[in-house]
């Protein structure tokens, strides 16, 4: 499993009974979380003593029930010296997703060691967890998400990083259809990440089912590469798409063209009671620099 186990400002206390106990800063929530199917709650104490905790509708979505009158609608956390604005949206989700640090800080040392310009594409890109780490690597990096508001939110979380004044594009468009514009302008990138939903729809209705698309998305992708490319990352949530497949994705996508290293599998965040947890997988190919 990848990790993420440096963070200061983000922990998870617990997880069990289909729910995770996390700490964002100092403000302790309680989100659901169905992969947490086992049943050990210790400390109820805890679970009960939550400053806001989410709960879902049986009419789908759900809402937040806050317990502390002075937990503010948004605040900040921190990874290293990245700086992230946070906030619990209507969709149980904060704008962030903490298991995503073990990649950034692969994508970060790759960047770093190059010892050369590098351009990263950053689609599905949500509110710039990878972008916001590519560009204090150094790297130029273009942002794309069919959301404007999501795009808004990345720019915010740039600028509190202090990294306002790098190269990156902001592009509010659906990937597959950018991708393609891309090629047909002769615009390549070193760097190509990509968090692709299992389901979804652009900002003109077009539809997106990752079994159906993504090979597609990857081999569009592999015609945009520089001709020393350094690194492609494939990050998934989609119950049933395993590593394996990641993996073959990226053999007879990426390496067949360009050689180099592949390697998958899950992602995921330690918890305080001695546990991981899953949170998804990431499949990886990169040459080295």
């Amino acid at each position: 499993m990848y990790l993420s186990d440096k963070w200061k400002d983000y922990r998870i206390v617990d997880a069990s009974g289909g729910e995770k106990l996390e700490y964002w800063g100092k403000y302790l929530l309680r989100r659901p979380d169905p992969i947490a199917v086992w049943e050990d709650r210790s400390n109820t104490r805890m679970w009960s003593n939550v400053d806001a905790w989410y709960h879902r509708s049986s009419k789908g979505g759900g809402s937040w029930q806050v317990f502390n009158s002075s937990m503010p609608s948004e605040w900040q956390i921190k990874y290293g010296e990245l700086v992230f604005n946070v906030r619990p949206t209507g969709f149980k989700h904060t704008g962030l997703f903490p298991e995503q640090a073990v990649n950034w800080d692969w994508i970060s040392r790759l960047i770093s060691s190059a010892n050369r310009p590098i351009k990263v594409l950053n689609l599905f890109a949500y509110t710039g967890g990878a972008t916001v780490s590519a560009l204090a690597a150094g790297a130029e990096v273009c942002h794309v998400d069919a959301a404007k508001g999501i795009v808004t939110w990345a720019k915010q979380n740039v600028i509190s990083s202090g990294l306002g004044d790098r190269k990156v594009r902001y592009i509010v468009d659906d990937a597959v259809k950018f991708v393609k514009r891309e090629a047909r302008r002769g615009n390549h990138y070193d760097g190509i990440i990509m968090d692709p939903p299992s389901y979804g729809r652009g900002p003109s209705g077009e539809l997106w089912k990752i079994e159906e698309a993504l090979y597609g998305l990857v081999s569009d992708c592999v015609e945009i590469m520089s001709d020393t490319p350094l690194f492609m990352l494939i990050n998934s949530y989609t119950t049933g798409l395993s590593q394996t497949v990641l993996e073959n994705v990226l053999k007879t996508a990426v390496y067949k063209k360009f050689g180099g290293y592949i390697d998958a599998d899950e992602i995921g965040i330690p918890i305080e009671t001695g546990l991981n947890l899953p949170c998804g997988i990431s499949g990886r190919w990169w040459k080295q620099a």
